[in-house]
């Protein structure tokens, strides 16, 4: 099946240096990033590619009758990036991108390095998840109340051209009895590039939990816990992220 993706580069001129690419929430887009991508690869030197996964932004919608599966996440590690880089001519054998998650893309990024453990420079994941915790699913529970209830449709739509599609993809899947059963951690010890994971203290959606499991399973991860951060840190805290990220691309560029 047919899909297209709406995608951004950021200074591709910049051949000799790595590629960021950045995998947005749960009901994320390129648009919804808004300037951080181009904040952070200007403060890296280096390149970017800011996409809108299916159903999100101006990607092609899910139909309104399609249920994503449980193991969604999974799919859009092992099967769709795979397709994508090929889509748009990266090889990632010869050029192994860097990976920027955040929250479900966090999570969709340790999948994907795990699963291609050569085809990965690198991974920066902010507030992903490895199970699921009753925080996140009363969070969510909280965001479909509002949905209902309040302008948030009307919010999404400056960022999505059907914000059914995105809201109800990603709300639908995470509240399905099945998912509670969800759990990647056992898969992350395949992972074998730098890896630096953040995490806000005061994150709605879960608790340093994730951040520790991924330590557990990669023992050369780098942790950062942030105060004063929700579940957007780069949102709440972008100067501090930024710093952060730079530094440690520097200390594992090669």
């Amino acid at each position: 099946m047919r899909h297209d993706i709406e995608y951004v580069l950021i200074a591709p001129q910049r051949t000799r240096q790595p590629l960021l690419v950045f995998l947005h929430e749960g009901l994320g887009s390129v648009t919804m990033w808004k300037d951080f991508p181009y904040a952070l690869c200007e403060a890296a030197g280096c390149r970017g590619l800011v996409l809108s996964r299916w159903g999100y932004g101006r990607s092609s919608p899910r139909p309104a009758h399609e249920k994503w599966p449980v193991d969604f996440m999974h799919r859009q590690a092992r099967d769709f990036l795979p397709a994508f880089f090929e889509a748009v001519g990266h090889d990632t054998r010869a050029d192994p991108p860097w990976l920027y998650g955040h929250s479900d893309g966090g999570s969709i990024a340790l999948l994907h390095a795990a699963a291609w453990p050569g085809r990965v420079g690198g991974l920066i994941v902010a507030a992903p998840h490895l199970f699921v915790e009753p925080v996140t699913l009363a969070s969510i529970q909280q965001a479909r109340d509002g949905y209902v209830t309040t302008d948030l449709r009307s919010k999404l739509a400056r960022y999505h051209a059907d914000p059914d599609s995105a809201f109800w993809g990603w709300n639908d899947v995470w509240l399905n009895p099945e998912f509670k059963h969800w759990n990647i951690q056992a898969l992350l010890s395949a992972i074998r590039c730098p890896v630096l994971a953040v995490q806000g203290h005061d994150d709605e959606y879960g608790s340093m939990a994730q951040i520790d499991g991924i330590a557990q399973e990669v023992p050369h991860a780098e942790l950062l816990k942030l105060d004063d951060c929700g579940h957007s840190p780069h949102r709440d805290q972008p100067a501090r992220l930024i710093e952060a990220s730079v530094a440690f691309m520097r200390r594992h560029r090669t």
